[in-house]
């Protein structure tokens, strides 16, 4: 996707403050600025019904499903997620694509004309703004600008002090946790949970996914009850079952059938994924067709049309089942069966999963699609996290399933720990290759893959999967844009 003038010209404005996902800083986290802002705005975050998203794991899925059921059921639906892989406009835009370079154009002109306007006394206690509180307003007026039905905000870190926190959601959500960012977070699970705890509102209802032990429910159903919101447990309304990872098919055959030229005839990338979900909100078992991959992708489909149905609850089973089925993610199980340049390689997949547990869903899933690896060949991985992941814990799960390893930093913006890197898989008893310019590491993968016929796995850091994406486009520039919803 091609970056339109006007967010070249606004990410280059938003380049002047300070931005966590590069830099991330202790006690820059307050809510005080971000009304005052939308206040000034008029405040835009009310202009719609709203779905507030949060979590360790899977927010991104769950706002783009509830994203597009909505969009299905024949609503206008904004949809804000972090991070972006390549263009900006996967920010901030609609389950099914970017909003229109117009649009985007009087957004920041708005936005940034307000900003200028503000002097430092105005600034609740002189602080300046930060980059994430300046790109969620841009959502909220993106949002307001297309007149959208409903809005979609994915938290972007934390959940009480996170900037999506000044909206007033008609229903909020909170996938699985996990130990993350615990410098800024908590250093226990119940203290994350605390924290992303902090999006429930008064009277609001929270739909809340199954999660690793009691006394994290019991945190959320204390705050609930607190709050008097009512509360949805995921586990208790829903089932999942008769999961079927699918793969393409021509005359029969898979993928790995295929020959050279067969394969650069087809246009279609990727896997898709079945599975049938009864729910105590609708009135019969929905059969679910998934292009994001991955058994916890129907528990996501759950938490999302939960969240749908208690807002929405006339909404037909029909539609939430075309609704998921269109719902795709950067970044997420992404699987490329072309890769420009390389032709000998079967299957390169791109998964931003960067805790133990998504670390660990990624892999189940990789080796368990039809087709993707098989017991002739080995695949090859190419690794990288931020210097704050729990590598030490990650790194174990990659012993003896890889044929070859390379390690390398997440691109150079995001803070790394080679030596802690090294270590942890040198502990593991995993043979490696250190490359640690990312553009070399990701040349020589892809080489390495190529050379003996090796599918890919790419995984650790959305950053990683981002430089992994830029490079290939580089090697097949696509169009920009997205193509038009079928009628």
């Amino acid at each position: 996707m091609a970056e339109s003038c006007s967010l070249k010209v606004f990410t280059e404005w938003l380049g002047r403050y300070l931005n966590f996902e590069r830099t991330p800083q202790k006690n820059i986290f307050w809510l005080d600025t971000m009304h005052f802002l939308c206040g000034r705005l008029g405040n835009p975050q009310l202009s719609s019904k709203s779905f507030h998203v949060a979590g360790s794991k899977g927010k991104g899925s769950v706002s783009t499903m509830i994203a597009s059921i909505l969009e299905e059921a024949g609503y206008t639906a904004g949809l804000y997620t972090s991070p972006h892989l390549v263009s900006f406009a996967e920010r901030v835009g609609t389950a099914h694509g970017p909003f229109s370079e117009a649009l985007y154009a009087r957004a920041a002109e708005r936005l940034m004309r307000e900003v200028g306007s503000i002097s430092k006394s105005e600034m609740p206690k002189g602080r300046p703004f930060t980059w994430f509180e300046l790109v969620t307003a841009f959502a909220m007026v993106c949002f307001r600008e297309a007149r959208c039905d409903f809005s979609v905000y994915e938290v972007g870190l934390g959940g009480r002090l996170d900037a999506t926190t000044v909206i007033e959601p008609s229903c909020c959500c909170i996938g699985p946790i996990e130990l993350e960012h615990t410098e800024f977070l908590g250093n226990s699970l119940e203290a994350i949970a605390s924290e992303k705890a902090g999006i429930i509102k008064s009277g609001v209802p929270v739909i809340v996914a199954a999660q690793k032990s009691d006394s994290v429910m019991e945190v959320f159903r204390r705050m609930a009850v607190e709050r008097n919101a009512p509360l949805l447990s995921v586990k208790e309304c829903a089932n999942v079952y008769d999961v079927v990872y699918k793969n393409i098919q021509t005359n029969g055959r898979i993928w790995s059938q295929l020959s050279t030229n067969e394969r650069s005839e087809m246009t279609v990338d990727g896997s898709c994924m079945s599975a049938t979900l009864e729910l105590s909100c609708c009135a019969r078992p929905l059969h679910l067709t998934l292009g994001l991959v991955g058994e916890f992708q129907a528990w996501n489909a759950a938490l999302a049309v939960l969240a749908v149905k208690n807002v929405m609850p006339d909404i037909p089973e029909s539609v939430v089942e075309a609704g998921l089925s269109r719902a795709r993610l950067p970044g997420r199980f992404e699987l490329k069966r072309r890769v420009p340049g390389y032709p000998q390689i079967p299957s390169l997949v791109l998964d931003g999963a960067h805790t133990v547990a998504s670390v660990q869903h990624t892999l189940d899933t990789f080796f368990a699609v039809p087709g993707l690896v098989t017991s002739a060949q080995k695949p090859h991985l190419l690794f990288a996290c931020a210097a704050d992941k729990a590598v030490e814990d990650i790194a174990p799960l990659f012993a003896d399933r890889f044929q070859s390893v390379t390690l390398t930093r997440p691109g150079a913006e995001k803070a790394s720990d080679i030596n802690r890197l090294e270590a942890a898989f040198a502990t593991s008893g995993i043979a490696y290759d250190l490359c640690e310019d990312c553009t070399s590491a990701i040349e020589r993968s892809l080489s390495v893959a190529n050379s003996c016929g090796m599918p890919i796995l790419v995984t650790g850091s959305f950053y990683l999967v981002a430089e992994v994406q830029k490079f290939l486009n580089e090697k097949e520039p696509r169009s920009s844009g997205v193509a038009e919803r079928p009628a």
